[in-house]
């Protein structure tokens, strides 16, 4: 569902709504076609009849910066029963550094760039959170296992997405040599 006064005046068109609904298409979601709506409570209304209607996933874009019409998030809390904050974190760390601005969204932004960030971020996250809901149990066959360490045996998370530096540190009773470790 795409919140924007313009997009649903028809000033302009919305693209980033059939961006989401292609993505959620291919990961095998029966979609409709994208929803515009108003900012403010039309977006509180077509979540309560999507909710009504026991959709599994409701991605929203638009209505989410800091202008006085922005009210998406404030529409959606009113009929969360869990609000997961990480996300939202998530998807505003990765605007960054190129989107200075992406600090001020509270939610999926309204712009494509935005909406490929946080489709980015849900493509890890979103079929384990509806498996979650539905009462699912974490597989940690299927990559649920949050206990994974380095070295030894044990498994190493893969993909573009994870990025880690591994540091050895060794606990000795020499003095270390900086110059030797650049």
């Amino acid at each position: 569902m795409s919140a924007s006064n313009r997009a649903a005046a028809g000033v302009y068109e919305d693209r980033t709504g059939p961006t989401i609904v292609e993505w959620l298409r291919a990961r095998g979601y029966e979609t409709p076609e994208p929803l515009v709506v108003p900012d403010g409570q039309p977006v509180g209304a077509a979540l309560r009849a999507a909710v009504d209607d026991q959709v599994s996933v409701i991605i929203t874009t638009g209505g989410t910066g800091i202008n006085p019409t922005d009210r998406t998030p404030e529409v959606t809390a009113e009929l969360l029963d869990r609000p997961i904050p990480g996300l939202a974190e998530a998807i505003r760390t990765a605007g960054l550094p190129g989107v200075p601005t992406a600090v001020l969204s509270r939610g999926l932004a309204g712009s494509r760039g935005g909406v490929q960030d946080g489709l980015d971020v849900l493509a890890g996250v979103v079929d384990h959170a509806v498996d979650q809901i539905a009462g699912g149990d974490h597989d940690r066959q299927a990559g649920g296992d949050h206990d994974r360490q380095v070295g030894g045996d044990h498994e190493l998370p893969t993909g573009e997405n994870n990025v880690a530096d591994v540091h050895l540190a060794e606990v000795t009773d020499e003095p270390v040599q900086t110059e030797t470790l650049a």
